[in-house]
């Protein structure tokens, strides 16, 4: 008895479900596990109200590609079932359509659900009629749905609702997908805006989820990279709606207006595009644009109607991933064409039904509607749906490999949602898994759209694939980067002209950044690239720009040059006192045991010729381009080398003093102290000591500076403490006014004692020289700034070296017969007791022959009693031709004192002095 109520109960069920259903169109199939599926096989429905506020829904717009869609649904459940890959369990489904209609959508597919079908009273089902539901295509669609299915938790896989909004599992928690969210799509249509340099575009969206959603994402990514809108066009998503060909007119007059748009993004769904695209191409300023359409239309052909691309323009794509379409092929050629093979599939049964109709009615036996169906084949849709299926079925084997699910413990939906969750599935040999929102990331590939022949447009050809984890966008080949280039190349849409490098963009108040003009660099700024918003400012420290200039300049050191004609001639001035000093050092080397050398305090005359070397070596620092090294050695090599030069001719004017000096209490003390090189190393140690302090505390370096041409930068040697070098200088200016107060105390010598004027002389062009120097210094700037100090100093040097040394140098070389011991003896008589006339006119002799001092000396030391014997017993002969007067302060203080103003005791004690001070 039991068995027969069994059978009662199934029988009552199953025309309960039959009854349930009656007047929607559905395809169906029976299996333990029923797979829903919800696709827009018509395209819009036409809603007739009712007198009583009831409507009447009639979904038109029949899609043979929307029709082919489900079609892969019921093929990759006959090969599970095929294959057996559930074991004892097959695979059934039931596909409804949703009519591209939210309402439509949900009355249908509330079959799918336990509590919305018609039971008989106290008859309790195991489980929904579909434990899982694949589609809808439509956000929007999807949206409302997947809300109506999470009452019974029926997990729902989209293959085609890509809005953002969907990832939301708080809101949506049996939603999946085996696609993409459409802000992964945005950025693969950014990055083609990017790359293409077109950042002035308009958009087209329908008003739904999807649409509003997908130009949201636009809007937000386009603004990170300066992409601007210049119309934003949202057409109602329903086609009937009287409003919708004013929004078509609408669009179409902003496009052609919009000269500078030509390239427009676009979201809107296919009909919507058919309309536009209709009344765009009437009017030939609407014609050759660049279209990007998203995944809702770029596989749509049958939207140009009879319009060709080329009038169109060009058309990428951004379209899901796409899938073998082998199988799917290989399925439909062998498809029966008589409809009442599919009786159990409403949809194909009219579709073949008609398509027998128009065969019948034209004749023709060479048409078939498999090849029609075949044509309508979306790659990405093969890809997306059998996924899904697998997927599933990869579910039910995780939850029925322990268990008996076909007879025993029922599967129920929300345990088949966690199970998807958690499944790793495969198709061609890859892995995938939904992540964390229900999202598959697969990715996209970018078509571009090829007239194949007159009448058909290829809509397959993938020329890019777009990755999401990388983000990046990559052509297949060189050869589908060069179709894409031969398109797009000298495609410009932009509302200004680029602004070069050299100029930076200036957007005017309340206008759009893309909308701007170009202005030029300023000097001193730069920009290297194109639409650049600013100018980078160089650094003018170093470097240069120009007026409109896209890079710096590195600016030209500017120094006092080697080759430079003024840096020459110091040169060689330079070498030429040098080589001078040099001569001069071998003629008292030579000449060494003579009384001229002798008298000149040979040794101190040699270190000041050392001292002078080195001043004039100094000057060749000053010169070139300046280093760390150059600047610390120039000013102290000179400082030393001059102090030295100072101290020699001060030793040899505190002789003068001490050779003259009359008071026998003074002369003692100065005996006393008058240690020549004591002097000197005494001189010589404070001016190290400034130096030293000077280089340890702030040493001079080398430092940049700039002049009045912008383009030149002058590298020169700062002092860094002008008050370390200020001493340093005062210091041998102290020292040169000791010598010229003791030289100048002198003045009242005899007149042919003449070395103390030299020394005056010498100390007055120095003090002249470094008095102009000092403001002059100040004041100066530029790269000859080096050369007034290095004029200074050989100034300096020379007038040290031609007072000293030449007037010497020439009794020397020319004038011998003054140079012996035997003239000297002689001099001394005649000036010691010779009268006032043998006096002048010994003076006028020698003046006649141009020698101005002639300078003896005594070699042998004598006693003070010999030497005045020698004096007073001999008499000056009249008739000597040599001259009787000494320039030197060491070497004559016996010179005779004009006869008028001394006597002859006053000679004798100036013999006697001089005597001691040999001894």
């Amino acid at each position: 008895m039991k068995p027969y109520f069994g059978f009662y109960i199934f029988a009552v069920v199953l025309t309960a479900r039959f009854v349930s259903v009656a007047g929607v169109p559905n395809a169906t199939a029976p299996g333990d596990i029923i797979i829903g599926g919800l696709f827009p096989i018509h395209e819009s429905v036409n809603v007739t109200l009712r007198a009583d506020g009831s409507d009447t829904r009639i979904c038109d717009r029949f899609s043979s590609a929307r029709l082919v869609q489900s079609l892969i649904l019921v093929q990759a459940v006959e090969e599970v079932n095929k294959r057996q890959e559930l074991g004892n369990l097959t695979l059934g489904y039931k596909i409804v359509d949703s009519c591209s209609d939210v309402t439509t959508a949900l009355k249908n597919s509330r079959s799918f659900m336990r509590r919305n079908s018609t039971w008989t009273d106290g008859v309790d089902q195991p489980s929904p009629p579909a434990l899982a539901v694949i589609g809808g295509y439509h956000s929007e669609i999807s949206t409302a749905v997947t809300r109506q299915l999470n009452l019974e938790y029926i997990p729902q896989i989209s293959y085609g609702s890509t809005s953002g909004f969907l990832s939301d599992k708080n809101r949506f928690p049996s939603f999946m997908r085996t696609v993409p969210e459409d802000d992964h799509q945005v950025r693969a249509i950014i990055d083609i805006l990017k790359n293409h340099q077109w950042s002035w575009v308009g958009v087209m969206t329908t008003d739904g989820d999807y649409g509003r959603y997908a130009v949201e994402r636009l809007q937000h990514h386009a603004k990170e990279i300066n992409i601007c809108f210049a119309f934003i066009h949202t057409f109602t998503d329903v086609l009937h709606d009287s409003t919708l060909m004013e929004e078509i007119r609408d669009a179409t007059k902003s496009i052609v207006e919009n000269k500078n748009v030509q390239v427009i993004v676009s979201f809107a769904k296919p009909y919507h595009m058919m309309y536009l695209f209709d009344s765009l191409l009437k009017d030939p300023e609407g014609r050759g644009r660049v279209w990007l359409a998203s995944d809702n239309w770029s596989e749509s052909a049958s939207i140009l109607k009879n319009w060709t691309l080329s009038d169109v323009g060009t058309v990428f794509g951004t379209t899901l991933k796409s899938g073998n379409t082998t199988r799917l092929k290989q399925y439909l050629r062998n498809l029966d064409a008589n409809p009442d093979s599919h009786k159990n599939n409403k949809f194909l049964y009219d579709f073949l039904k008609g398509k027998q109709e128009q065969q019948v009615k034209s004749l023709r036996s060479d048409y078939t509607a498999t090849n029609e169906l075949e044509k309508m084949i979306y790659p990405y849709a093969v890809f997306s749906i059998e996924l899904a299926v697998r997927a599933i079925a990869q579910a039910v084997v995780d939850l029925c490999v322990n268990r008996d699910c076909k007879t025993g413990q029922r599967l129920q939906p929300l345990e088949l949602r966690g199970a998807l969750k958690r499944a790793t599935f495969q198709m061609d040999g890859k892995n995938y898994s939904f992540d964390k929102s229900g999202d598959l990331n697969s990715g996209y590939d970018v078509v571009l759209w090829r007239q194949s022949s007159p009448t058909d447009v290829d809509v397959h050809y993938i020329v890019a694939h777009y990755s999401i984890e990388n983000r990046t966008l990559t052509f297949t080949s060189e050869e589908t980067y060069h179709d894409v280039l031969s398109v797009t190349g000298e495609v410009i849409s932009r509302c200004s002209n680029s602004c070069g490098p050299g100029f930076w963009r200036q957007t005017a108040q309340g206008q759009q950044v893309c909308c701007y003009t170009c202005h030029e660099c300023p000097a001193d700024h730069y920009s290297n690239t194109s639409d650049s918003t600013m100018c980078h400012q160089c650094n003018t420290t170093t470097h240069f720009s120009t007026t409109g200039s896209r890079e710096c300049l590195l600016k030209h050191t500017v120094f006092l040059k080697w080759e430079d004609e003024y840096q020459i001639t110091l040169l060689a001035f330079t070498t030429l006192g040098a080589l001078l000093t040099i001569v001069v050092g071998i003629i008292f080397l030579a000449r060494w045991n003579t009384p001229v050398v002798r008298s000149s305090e040979g040794s101190i005359s040699i270190l000041l010729l050392f001292a002078l070397l080195s001043t004039f070596v100094s000057v060749i620092l000053f010169g070139g381009k300046p280093n760390k090294w150059q600047c610390k050695t120039r000013q102290v090599l000179f400082g030393l080398s001059f102090t030295l030069c100072v101290s020699c001719i001060l030793v040899k004017s505190f002789k003068i003093i001490l050779a003259f000096e009359f008071d026998p209490g003074v002369q003692r003390v100065l005996k006393k102290l008058y240690q020549p090189y004591v002097i000197i190393a005494a001189c010589m140690a404070g001016q190290v000591l400034i130096c030293t302090l000077w280089l340890v505390l702030k040493p001079p370096t080398t430092k940049w500076e700039d002049v009045q041409t912008k383009h030149e930068r002058l590298l020169v040697c700062h002092e860094e403490s002008f008050p370390a070098f200020g001493v340093m200088l005062s210091y041998i200016g102290v020292l040169a006014l000791i010598c010229f107060g003791v030289a100048f105390k002198g003045r009242n010598l005899p007149q042919c004692y003449n070395d103390a004027k030299f020394i005056t002389f010498g100390m007055l062009i120095y003090f002249i020289c470094w008095i102009i120097f000092g403001p002059v210094y100040a004041n100066v700037s530029g790269q000859y700034l080096p050369a007034v100090e290095m004029v200074v100093i050989l100034i300096s040097a020379y007038g040290i070296l031609f007072c000293q040394f030449f007037t010497k140098c020439y009794i020397i070389l020319f004038k011998q017969e003054a140079n012996t011991e035997n003239a000297f003896r002689q001099n001394v008589r005649n000036y010691s007791l010779g009268s006032l006339p043998d006096l002048k006119n010994s003076t006028s002799s020698l003046r006649s022959e141009g020698i101005q001092n002639p300078a003896l000396y005594v070699e042998p030391p004598m006693s003070n009693s010999q030497s005045v014997q020698v004096l007073t017993e001999q008499r000056p002969s009249e008739s000597s031709d040599v001259s009787s007067c000494s320039l030197s302060p060491v070497s004559n203080p016996l010179a005779p004192i004009y006869s008028q103003q001394n006597d002859h005791r006053s000679n004798k004690r100036q013999l006697r002095r001089y005597l001691s001070l040999q001894m």
